[in-house]
């Protein structure tokens, strides 16, 4: 049903024109929206006159009429005067409600169908038959998903429509109570910077406006309908993968998320059997402060020990000490590549088991 702030928004400006007041009941007496204090007076008269066969009819100084939305008489419509004008007046604003509510309920179709289309529930033919109907073009989208640190509410789900009210092929839909869903029009964003941009732009205005921390997640380029289903699958997926392996990220691309995807998707059995091949039975107690510092910054610097050195501001000669003493703990020696390729992927895999039991997640 149209929103009641819809209505009074509507009934504020007719009043602003027309110097009359009004007031929007239900079909079954319940006031809506008001431009001045009604009372519980009319509330059977509204019932009454909605059951009746009249389209309008004079009482105590209002005239009544009614609002029929597909041939159902959804809303009644008080104007307060008697004046010829008041007639005239009440047959407009009864008009303008009908639109409101008729494009409401084309948008409430058009948003239901992209929910279908999201979770996989169309058949193709129906689904390019309703296109058709719903004047949703073919285009290039991107499914969006944006999930909300905590529980989301009306007011971020109007933020996200705010951003992206001015096209008509743009969806914000929702199918859960944490994650709001972008179906993007994308035809005039080409490359793969200007999908990041929009998804930042997306967190910023979310945290600068809402307070809350998101984390944005998005698929690949659909190139028709029923793709996006997997767009919005691939932007979960980002999401997830993101929690894992790039906590610090709170943009990810499905596209971008290399060796951490392959990993996500590798059976715990296998993750367990190589975490085994590399540690033995015990996994070794390595990851103190110190070291989960030094491990980072040696990787982030590309197994340089002069650079890290500097940047940890230690000594030489003391990086290179920890690293020896990681090297007897771990039995690799991250100095060279091939081991420390392999000590990545094992933090990465142990980060992935972490995860799926619900335990704390190790370093990266």
């Amino acid at each position: 049903m149209l929103s009641n702030h819809r209505i009074q928004v509507a009934l504020d400006e007719i009043k602003e024109i027309s110097r009359m007041d009004l007031a929007v009941y239900s079909e079954r007496g319940r006031l809506l929206a008001t431009t001045f204090g009604m009372g519980n007076d009319f509330e059977d008269a509204v019932v009454h006159f909605a059951e009746s066969m009249a389209e309008s009819q004079m009482l105590s100084g209002f005239h009544f009429f009614k609002v029929t939305v597909e041939d159902e008489v959804r809303y009644i419509l008080l104007v307060h005067s008697s004046s010829d004008e008041a007639y005239m007046v009440g047959k407009l604003a009864a008009c303008q409600i009908r639109s409101l509510a008729e494009v409401y309920k084309e948008q409430l179709d058009r948003n239901n169908f992209m929910q279908n289309i999201l979770l996989g529930n169309m058949l193709v033919v129906d689904m390019y038959n309703k296109a058709r109907k719903f004047r949703i073009e073919q285009a290039e989208r991107v499914v969006f998903v944006i999930e909300v640190e905590g529980r989301k509410d009306s007011y971020m789900m109007e933020l996200v429509k705010g951003m992206f009210a001015g096209s008509g092929q743009d969806f914000v839909t929702e199918v859960d109570e944490q994650n709001i869903i972008l179906i993007k029009d994308v035809r005039e964003l080409k490359e793969e910077e200007e999908l990041k941009s929009l998804a930042r732009m997306m967190v910023d205005n979310l945290h600068s406006e809402a307070m809350v921390r998101v984390r944005v997640g998005y698929g690949n380029r659909a190139v028709d309908l029923q793709n996006i289903a997997k767009s919005y699958q691939e932007a979960l997926m980002a999401i997830e993968v993101g929690k894992i392996f790039y906590v610090e990220k709170e943009v990810v691309s499905y596209g971008r998320l290399g060796i951490g995807r392959l990993i996500y998707q590798i059976p715990m059995s296998l993750c367990e059997m190589f975490i085994r091949e590399i540690f033995g039975d015990e996994i070794p107690n390595v990851f103190s402060e110190e070291n989960v510092v030094t491990i980072q910054s040696f990787f982030e610097n590309n197994l340089n020990i002069s650079e890290t050195a500097r940047q940890l501001f230690v000594h030489r000669n003391t990086l290179v000490y920890r690293l020896e003493r990681l090297e007897k703990a771990i039995g690799l020696d991250i100095r060279k590549f091939e081991d420390a390729m392999l000590f990545k992927i094992a933090l990465m895999v142990l980060s992935h088991m972490a995860y799926q039991k619900g335990d704390t997640i190790c370093t990266q």
